[in-house]
């Protein structure tokens, strides 16, 4: 091949003798690239946070009008009669009369403060002893072989009968209530925190063990920090399932002056006063995700390494930061 038949010996469109004094500038324009939107009924395709909230508040308009629909008319005429279920506006009226002070027995605030407050003892005592033994039962594979059947009773034990035995063993009394969430509980909290234990990964304690670090050392200073975000998750879950639990003990021992939403509930469920039925029913969810919402937020800011994205997502937090942004700039 001559040297004049390469390309590089071509002459140029910018060369003086085609009477061009300069190159062409071709303008570099950008393209911005197409966005691909993922349709709403998309196999395990993420939904945007507006959408996620629309979706709610369709499902919750659909069962009001449910509601509605089966409890309107006069009470000849109801699809469900009023012993049955009141209707949305019959609740409604009925719920000032729950904020009564003179009726401090009836008062609705109260009464769900007294419920937290025996789920909030019976919880911490049973994280108390199960995170502990959870730890060893995860560090020891002995340890471990020796609560299995504890912990194969704990979880698999029917939530009714194990009311008619906490009742046989502490009688009745607020020891009984506490005593029933942490028999409930414990069994879970021990295998939670078991299996988060022994799902940290290995490489981190054979690091551990490189830089000469004791049994103690690699237990404290590197399984439990690592595997507390995931007992606290278990621990957030659990206690919401905790708060409908104390429900059945409330309303089995009814005795004058136990108090609690359970009680309550029993109480005037015997009176015919459909009503508080459904308030009570009403308030349980709300309240219970009130707290999941709480203790998120709490994960999602004592854990933020791992949790920290998750809080762009709470209710709570979104909440508290557009009200101090009205107020606060």
């Amino acid at each position: 091949m001559n040297e004049t038949d390469s390309p590089s010996s071509k002459p140029s469109s910018a060369d003086p003798a085609f009477g061009v004094s300069e190159a062409v500038v071709v303008p570099n324009i950008a393209v911005e690239p197409a966005v691909h939107r993922a349709p709403l009924l998309g196999l395990r395709t993420d939904i945007s946070r507006w959408q996620s909230l629309l979706a709610a508040v369709v499902c919750l308009g659909f069962c009001f009008c449910a509601w509605w629909y089966v409890t309107h008319g006069e009470y000849e005429e109801r699809i469900l009669g009023y012993s049955q279920l009141p209707s949305p506006q019959e609740a409604f009226d009925y719920f000032p009369k729950l904020w009564d002070s003179k009726a401090p027995q009836s008062h609705l605030f109260n009464n769900t403060v007294k419920s937290l407050s025996r789920v909030a003892i019976g919880f911490l005592l049973a994280l108390l002893v199960g995170i502990p033994l959870g730890v060893a039962a995860g560090c020891f594979s002995l340890v471990r072989a020796f609560l299995s059947p504890l912990i194969l009773f704990g979880r698999n034990i029917p939530v009714a009968a194990l009311t008619a035995l906490v009742f046989a063993l502490f009688k009745s009394g607020e020891t009984e209530k506490f005593m029933f969430i942490f028999i409930a509980c414990v069994a879970f909290i021990v295998s939670d925190a078991a299996d988060a234990i022994r799902d940290v990964a290995e490489r981190y304690v054979e690091t551990a063990l490189t830089l000469g670090a004791s049994r103690l050392q690699i237990v404290l200073k590197v399984l439990v920090p690592l595997a507390l975000p995931t007992i606290f998750n278990s621990a957030r879950v659990l206690f919401g399932l905790a708060f409908g639990y104390i429900m059945l003990v409330e309303v089995v021992n009814d005795a004058d002056g136990a108090g609690g939403l359970g009680n309550l509930l029993n109480v005037f469920r015997k009176r015919g006063i459909t009503e508080v039925m459904a308030i009570i029913i009403l308030t349980i969810p709300i309240v219970a995700w009130l707290i999941d919402q709480c203790l998120s937020l709490l994960q999602c800011l004592i854990f933020r390494w791992k949790y920290g994205r998750e809080a762009e997502r709470n209710a709570l937090w979104q909440l508290t930061r557009g009200t101090l942004r009205l107020f606060w700039r």
